[in-house]
């Protein structure tokens, strides 16, 4: 039978089941007055027309109310706004539940990419062996953030899921049911999680999702290409930050983390103990009855009665197992010897940890912590301790450190910031004993700005008698500066003789973090991904000198302006050059939702990853490198957006621009996540304070999305009116990274809407600088198009470019409500009095706003 194209399925099975249920939708009755539902889609029309004919938000909305209001004061509309955007946000939940469930009909989860895929390639090319070779060293870890970018509560995220399942099966009843429900469930947080309920969040995700997930994939790899052995290495894991990112979160303790850690474990052991009672239903003969009975029984008190005391061993658990496998196969013909090798990969899998709790600390905390010991150290008699320490040179200092012998586990601090970070190690050693070494082995040190960073956190843990860590200490390296001189840093560690046998006792693994979100604000987009790049090549080749294999861990996540986008692309496009021992990859917010909330979705998203990293090393190992002249046209690029950006950056008017016209001084009232949204307490802005998220999302709900485009038109421009279009042409036609990074480009200038802004060209303080950000924004978008050879963004990707323009239809009367409340305060602000009160109702008007125009775009911040 014909398939369809890929954009006639989803047309087929999103866009007209959409238009079929919201119908449903916008006539339910939901509030006392029930002509909200009829209003709306005038108003969204309104809106389209109005943009067209470059009305203002305020022209919008003081002509609807002409038309459709029968002279309705300001509170009035002020009240039909809040009641649109509470519909907006349940369109918006519709659409997902509805694109969720079309996910296996327009994407073939069979096709390239997917674990067949890899199969029948390898078979295709004789590389069998390469293959299984490369599959028992490397791994996909994707590590799920607390990063604040999802505004859906849990009671919500709940009714995605029973959506989707009865979109699924067109049960038209339910639907109905489902959508009054949605209708009469708040969207708003009263107040702001702690770290344990964003973790509690995303371990629904890792029972719901992963487990099975992973485990089908594991299974797969295990029939088809490993002969039916059980494969040791964990070839996709997981990583875990809430609980234990205390980088700018004052709310994540010692305790926090520790109580995170048990969930985990009792989390675990519950998906095992389900497991153990379905195979007991199954393996009802003599001998394993028994034993699956014991297993049951233990599993059952580890996760209900246990209060933290687990009744099973790891290895008692699959040594049982084992024994019923053994069985199975000698006297009951192997009957069920799937379902037992799918639970003990699960077990090599997941073990009792689950996910790995990662710490994250902050390099400018790790300092005061480290004077903070080091004045004590100097005081105590008992060590010889050199008093002109704080002159000496970093090589001098590292030497000094890195031989450090003392036991300050009995030392009581009264510095709250050292205690803390004190006892934060001693727990990753308990957590280590309860969950398994995985549960909690890395440390990850952010704003990573020297080698002495580095070492001074190692140190640390010998300090409180922790000898020989089992614990990977990673740099993470953010800024553009950090970025150019973060091999330095490596070889500084290399040669230090006690971090060099730690390495040793790690099997001569490093493994660096590289930072998307802070080098793109700080730097622009192309030369943040190019510094990555380079600052890969030249680690991988420090590394490879001093016979060390580095793995790189990436900040990436959401939109490109975060190192998002068509993520599974970048890896397979970074060439011999890059070490490839791991693809690992931050997910966070509603990326994780939208890439991995279902069981199709989320395996697709990490069949991709996968197959990315085996194109890269058994297929195309050597097709992707770049040339020396192909790397100088990158270079030339990346320099020429970074001092457009540099230049965009310290304009006198970018400062009060974020401040004054976007949202970004009301994100930190949505009561989304744990994190303070900057590092630092002042009320004024600090811009090296400003979190990345915050920067990025304050652009997106503007619809300007600079910080994934700006600079872009301008470095291409160049080449064009020197007379150099061929040479980058030629780049986009015969690079992969390079097209990758231009195709995310186009996403971010697809996902813009600058019509939606368009009065602020006339404001007498910001008109210009806005007309900067356009003007950048339109030789973008030219050059893009003319490099694609295409006459629209994402031409390539119809049913991408599909489902945001739904997306953008549903969320504008959100944002034209938003721009409406916004230049309204702004106007009466500028008045000698104004009313308190009216300018406080527009605030949370605007602050409302913010929740349905994140969770339409999905990968907006």
């Amino acid at each position: 039978m014909y398939t369809l194209p890929k954009i006639e399925r989803f047309n087929q099975n999103v866009l007209s089941k959409y238009h079929i249920y919201n119908s449903v939708f916008i006539t339910l009755p939901f509030d006392a007055i029930d002509n909200t539902g009829v209003l709306l889609p005038l108003f969204s029309e309104v809106c389209e027309s109005g943009f067209k004919n470059n009305w203002s938000p305020k022209q919008i909305v003081d002509f609807f109310a002409d038309k459709y209001l029968d002279k309705a004061t300001e509170e009035q509309k002020i009240d039909l706004m809040f009641r649109f955007i509470q519909y907006v946000e349940r369109q918006i939940v519709l659409f997902d539940a509805i694109e969720d469930a079309a996910f296996p009909i327009v994407n073939n989860l069979e096709g390239r990419g997917s674990l067949r895929d890899i199969k029948e390639k390898t078979e295709a090319k004789d590389k069998r062996k390469e293959l299984i070779d490369f599959l028992e060293t490397f791994n996909v870890r994707t590590v799920l953030t607390a990063h604040p970018t999802q505004f859906y509560p849990g009671s919500v995220l709940g009714i995605i899921t029973d959506l989707t399942e009865a979109v699924k099966v067109n049960n038209l009843i339910k639907i109905k049911q489902l959508l009054a429900q949605l209708g009469k469930t708040p969207f708003i947080k009263k107040e702001k999680p702690t770290p344990f309920d964003e973790a509690v969040s995303l371990i629904w995700y890792l029972e719901n999702v992963f487990y099975q997930t992973i485990g089908e994939m594991m299974q797969y790899l295990q029939k088809n290409i490993f002969e039916g052995n059980i494969i040791e290495n964990p070839i996709i894991n997981l990583g875990f930050w809430p609980g234990g990112d205390r980088d700018g979160n004052p709310f994540v303790t010692p305790e926090i983390t520790e109580n995170v850690a048990k969930r985990l474990r009792t989390s675990i052991l519950k998906c095992y103990y389900f497991d153990v009672r379905n195979l007991k239903r199954k393996l009802t003969f003599n001998e394993v009855d028994t034993i699956i009975s014991g297993l049951e029984f233990k599993l059952y008190r580890s996760v209900f009665y246990s209060q933290g005391e687990v009744f099973i061993t790891l290895e008692e658990l699959k040594n049982e197992l084992n024994i019923v496998k053994q069985i199975i196969i000698d006297k009951h013909q192997s009957l069920y010897l799937d379902e037992i090798n799918l639970l003990l990969q699960k077990i090599t899998q997941f073990g009792f940890h689950f996910a790995s709790l990662d710490i994250r600390q902050n390099s400018k905390i790790h300092n005061q912590v480290f004077d903070d010991i080091v004045a004590f150290l100097k005081r105590e008699k008992e060590l010889y301790f050199p008093e002109d320490f704080d002159s000496m040179s970093e090589t001098d200092k590292m030497e000094v450190v890195s031989k450090l012998k003392f036991n300050l586990n009995h030392h009581f601090f009264e510095n709250e910031l050292t205690r803390s970070t004190l006892d934060t190690i001693k727990l990753m050693r308990e957590i280590q004993n309860d969950n398994g070494e995985k549960g909690c082995n890395r440390y990850i040190i952010s704003n990573n700005e020297s080698a002495l960073n580095v070492i001074e956190t190692f140190a640390m843990f010998r300090l409180l008698n922790w000898e020989n860590p089992t614990v990977d200490i990673i740099p993470l390296f953010e800024s553009v500066d950090d970025l150019q001189k973060a091999h330095e840093i490596m070889a500084q560690l290399y040669q230090n003789v006690a971090y060099r046998n730690h390495l040793k006792e790690r099997k001569d693994k490093q493994t660096v973090m590289l930072g998307f979100s802070d080098g793109t604000k700080d730097g622009g987009y192309l030369m943040a991904n190019w510094s990555i790049f380079k600052a890969k090549e030249m680690i991988t080749k420090i590394s490879r000198e001093y016979g060390i294999k580095v793995i790189f861990f990436d900040g990436r996540g959401g939109p490109p302006a975060r190192g998002g986008g068509k993520t599974n692309k970048f890896y397979a496009s970074l060439g011999s050059t890059i070490e490839n021992q791991a693809i690992q990859v931050t997910v966070q917010g509603q990326t994780i939702s939208s890439n991995f909330g279902t069981l199709d979705s989320c395996r697709y998203n990490l069949e991709n990853l996968l197959s990315a990293g085996v194109a890269n090393e058994i297929f195309n190992k050597d097709e992707n490198n770049l040339t020396e002249s192909e790397k100088a046209i990158i270079d030339t690029l990346a320099e020429l957006g970074y001092k457009k950006y540099i230049d965009f950056k310290n304009h006198p008017k970018f400062i009060p621009y974020l401040e004054q016209m976007s949202t970004l001084k009301y994100y930190a009232k949505a009561n989304i996540g744990s994190r303070p949204s900057k590092r630092n307490t002042d009320d004024q802005l600090n811009f090296a304070d400003l979190r990345a998220i915050p920067f990025v999302s304050s652009w997106s709900q503007m619809k300007q999305n600079v910080p994934g485009f700006f600079g872009v038109g301008t470095a291409l421009k160049y080449f064009e009116t020197n007379n150099r279009w061929e040479e980058v042409q030629s780049l986009y036609n015969n690079s992969l990274f390079f097209r990758t990074l231009l195709e995310n480009t186009m996403m971010s200038l697809a996902k813009s809407n600058f019509a939606l802004t368009a009065y602020m060209k006339n404001d007498p303080e910001f008109g210009e600088f806005w007309q900067i950000i356009f003007n950048e924004f339109l030789e973008t978008k030219r050059l893009l198009l003319k490099i694609a050879g295409h006459t629209e963004l994402m031409q390539n990707y119809p049913d991408g470019k599909a489902s945001i323009a739904m997306r953008e239809q549903i969320v504008l009367p959100l944002l034209t409500i938003q721009q409406y409340a916004s230049s309204q305060i702004n106007a009466l602000k500028k008045q000698s009095t104004f009313d308190e009160k009216l300018v406080s109702t527009y605030e949370k008007l605007v602050t409302r706003s913010l929740f349905g125009n994140t969770n339409a775009s999905r990968n907006s911040a």
